[in-house]
Formats: C-alpha cells, sequence, structure tokens
C-alpha cells in the first residue's frame, strides 16, 4: 500500500506540471486580425470566451456574414498563432523520500525557485470553405518534444440547420467550463483536478475529461446560441493515437446547457454533461510484454456532472460538481500496461475479495473579478472527496483532494495582432494519503510571468 500511495503521489505532481505548463489554450489573435476585432470582442479575458465569443466558436468559428470564406480574405492572412509562456517560480513539497549517507532513506521539504518557461503552442484554425472550419494545435512540451494536440474537421450548419455540425478527428470534449481556456497557470493549480481525477491504486486513464479525445461529434445549437446539445463517440484511448489499448473500447461523451439573461447583470448559463465508457483490463503478450491493439475484457466507468456560469456585472463565478464511478477491475489497478508496466495484466475470473466500484464526488468554483477588459482577479477552490474506496481495507479519505488558486492577469496591451498578459499566481494542493509514509502530501507554487500570443 505505501509503494502504490508513493506512485501515486509522483504521479500526481507529474500531471500537475505536464497540465500546467503546457498551455493547450485555444486563443487566436488571427481571428481578431481576420474580422478587425479586439481579442475583448470574443474574450471575457483572454483566453476565456464571453457568450459573444462562445458563439462564435459554436458557428465553426464564423461570424455568419460574407467574410467568413476564404475567398474573401487577403491572400497574405494567414491563421496561425503561437503562445509561450515564460515565468519565475517557486515550488514546495512537504514531503519527498531522499537517501541518507547511511544507506537509509528519509523524507524532507523540497523547495525550488528559478526562471522557466512552458511549452510552446501552435494554433491554427478557421474556415476552409464558408461552413467547413478546420482546428489544428501541434504542442510541444518545453524541451521541443511535439505532439498533435488537436485536428479536427467540422461541417457547420447542414441544411442550413445550426441543429446539424459534425466534427471528426481529434478535439476538446464539449464541455461549456473549458480547462483549454482556463486563466490558471502554476503547477499546483493549472488544470482542473475534478477533469483528471484517478482514485489512489486505480488504473483507469480513459475517463480524463480535460484531455483532448479522438472521434466525431454531433453539435446542436439555437440560432441565438441560447440552448446548446452535442454526442461525441470517442475511442477510449484517453487522445492517444493508433488505438494502443484495444480496438472495440468506445466511450460516449453527451453535455447540454441553456443560457437566460439576468438583466444588467448578463447571461447566465446552466447545463449538465455525461461520459459513459468502457476500457480495455487485459492485454496479449508476447514474451510478457503487453501488445498494443490486443486489449480486451472491457469495463465500464463514467462520470456526470452540472455546469454553472452565473454573472452579476463584474463579478462571475463557474461551478462545476461531478460524480464519478470505476469499474472494481480498474480499482484493483488494471487498465494500462501498455505505458505503465506496473499495472496489473494477466487473465482472472474473480476479483480479489471484497473489492468494489471507486466512487467519489467533487466540486470546484472559480471566481473572477473583471476589474476592466485589461485586468481580471481570479480565484479557484476545488474539492474532491473518495464516497467510496475500491480497497475495503483503505482510509476511506485516502486520494481526497482539496486545491486552492488565487491570482490575477494584467493586459497591458489590447489589439487585434496579439495577446500580452503579466500573470501572477499562487496555489496550494493537499492530496490525503499521498506522501510516500502514508500521511498527506500538500504542494504550493508561487508563479509571475508574461503569458502572450501573437
Amino acid at each position: 500500500m505505501t509503494s502504490a500511495r508513493s506512485g501515486f503521489a509522483g504521479l500526481l505532481l507529474t500531471a500537475s506540471f505536464l497540465l500546467s505548463f503546457t498551455s493547450n489554450a485555444t486563443a487566436l489573435p488571427a481571428f481578431a486580425r481576420k474580422y478587425g476585432l479586439r481579442c475583448s470582442a470574443c474574450h471575457e479575458a483572454w483566453p476565456m470566451l464571453n457568450y459573444f465569443g462562445q458563439k462564435f466558436k459554436d458557428n465553426g468559428y464564423q461570424l455568419m456574414n460574407d467574410r467568413d470564406s476564404p475567398v474573401w480574405q487577403n491572400p497574405s492572412y494567414w491563421p496561425v498563432t503561437f503562445r509561450m509562456t515564460p515565468f519565475w517560480h517557486r515550488e514546495s513539497t512537504d514531503k519527498i523520500t531522499y537517501d541518507t549517507p547511511g544507506g537509509g532513506s528519509a523524507l524532507r521539504r523540497l523547495t525550488f525557485t528559478g526562471f522557466d518557461y512552458g511549452g510552446l503552442d501552435i494554433l491554427s484554425a478557421g474556415t476552409i470553405e464558408k461552413n467547413i472550419s478546420f482546428q489544428i494545435i501541434p504542442a510541444s512540451d518545453e524541451l521541443g518534444s511535439f505532439h498533435i494536440e488537436a485536428v479536427n474537421a467540422r461541417l457547420d450548419n447542414l441544411f442550413h440547420s445550426p441543429w446539424l455540425n459534425f466534427k471528426f478527428g481529434k478535439f476538446e470534449l464539449d464541455n461549456i467550463v473549458s480547462e483549454k481556456r482556463g486563466l490558471t497557470l502554476s503547477a499546483s493549480g493549472g488544470g482542473y483536478n475534478l477533469y483528471h481525477f484517478i482514485p489512489a491504486g486505480d488504473g483507469n486513464m480513459f475517463g480524463q475529461l480535460g484531455d483532448n479525445q479522438i472521434g466525431v461529434e454531433w453539435m446542436g445549437h439555437s440560432a441565438n446560441d441560447r440552448t446548446r446539445l452535442s454526442v461525441a463517440v470517442l475511442s477510449s484511448t484517453d487522445g492517444n493515437p493508433d488505438v494502443p489499448y484495444g480496438s472495440n473500447s468506445y466511450t460516449t461523451f453527451i453535455t447540454g446547457s441553456h443560457a437566460f439573461n439576468v438583466g444588467k447583470l448578463g447571461t447566465d448559463r446552466v447545463g449538465f454533461y455525461a461520459m459513459v465508457g468502457e476500457a480495455a483490463t487485459t492485454f496479449l503478450t508476447d514474451g510478457g510484454v503487453p501488445l498494443p491493439n490486443s486489449g480486451v475484457g472491457n469495463k465500464g466507468f463514467s462520470r456526470e456532472g452540472f455546469v454553472g456560469l452565473f454573472y452579476f456585472n463584474k463579478l462571475n463565478f463557474q461551478v462545476v460538481t461531478q460524480h464519478g464511478s470505476d469499474s472494481p477491475w480498474f480499482g484493483v489497478g488494471f487498465g494500462n500496461p501498455i505505458d505503465d508496466p506496473s499495472a496489473p495484466n494477466f487473465p482472472v475470473n474473480t476479483l480479489p475479495a471484497g473489492f468494489r466500484n471507486p466512487t467519489w464526488n467533487g466540486a470546484f468554483v472559480e471566481t473572477h473579478w473583471v476589474h476592466s477588459p485589461q485586468l481580471i482577479f481570479f480565484q479557484r477552490s476545488e474539492w474532491i472527496r473518495m464516497s467510496q474506496q475500491a480497497d475495503p481495507t483503505a482510509a476511506s479519505n485516502l486520494g481526497n483532494l482539496d486545491n486552492y488558486v488565487f491570482g490575477y492577469r494584467y493586459y497591458p496591451i489590447m489589439n487585434s495582432r496579439a495577446g500580452f498578459a503579466w500573470h501572477n499566481e499562487y496555489s496550494w494542493i493537499r492530496q490525503r494519503g499521498g506522501a510516500p509514509d502514508g500521511t498527506d502530501l500538500t504542494s504550493n507554487s508561487l508563479m509571475l510571468g508574461f503569458d502572450f500570443d501573437f
């Protein structure tokens, strides 16, 4: 159990860094250049969308006028944006294992500071022809290792109906509270833990709502974009290409929302989402090595949640709640021996005695004070609580998370050529039972830097 906790703690910290320092947001000054608009036309605070920006996205990156078609664009127009974030940061973790001079090991706090930079995003999106849109995002980590973050084509407004839009490829799930457009960037607070949560000892990596996925999506909306619905059918690969985890496992993601006017306060929106799928738990082997594409023994998982966007003039709230559940087979640790050699992979007929579906509940509230189009203050409080452990002998609070983030973004310039922000943020996270000795693991981050795209 100690080994499993230590491994999960390392996984949590690694995931935090990867989520935080790779921006992967889709904010394109290229759109502002195309239509002659300021970035603030679509963004409440770049890269977070406002109501108009969401409608522009839902229409397939179109204003629904003659300028949507590339034939009307200046031949020199190039719909490409580059984004990076150089910064200074301080990271502190209260319990790490280190070797002692006597040959043993001990625990201590590790704190470090320094100048750094995040990964590079190359964002391109727009229209191939009127009502045919596309998105391509090659992205690299800070060492220059590239991957394809997103690539998709979309047929918009088929038969002149906003209810008939079909997307095919790799894309962000259509959740109205988007992690890819989030304001937070620090190591301990950059991502939404609720969208990526995996219980301690669980092997299911396939239910992560925050990761771009591969599949096909139908999306429809009313003419004024007040009502939105979408259904996506996805390969259960967590967005990885070549179907490495089993060729016959699929996931469905369903979401819907409705917006309503609250007078001078703004336009509020409430909605729901559900992710229901199955994934392989056992793989064929060759010489004891699991074979890609050979996964069998599909087991189920689900994530259900409610979302809300609430506006009170300059103050607004993003609220997300979620219930999650995995098959007991994932709770034992089955799931991904292709990438994780320590994951179990052998044919069995019964589970270990007493193992159950790991289930949990979580929520976060992110608050924004938009002092002006050039200055926004933000705060997020996030909590995840296990309601049932897979292992009945495990502590009931093992893996529970608490996360708090505070910061602000100042935009000294705003034009159609580029986005630039001075970003300051502090975050703190605690995982129950996540330290190598089985006690709580706590980390905090302080980040100051420039976030820019052009």
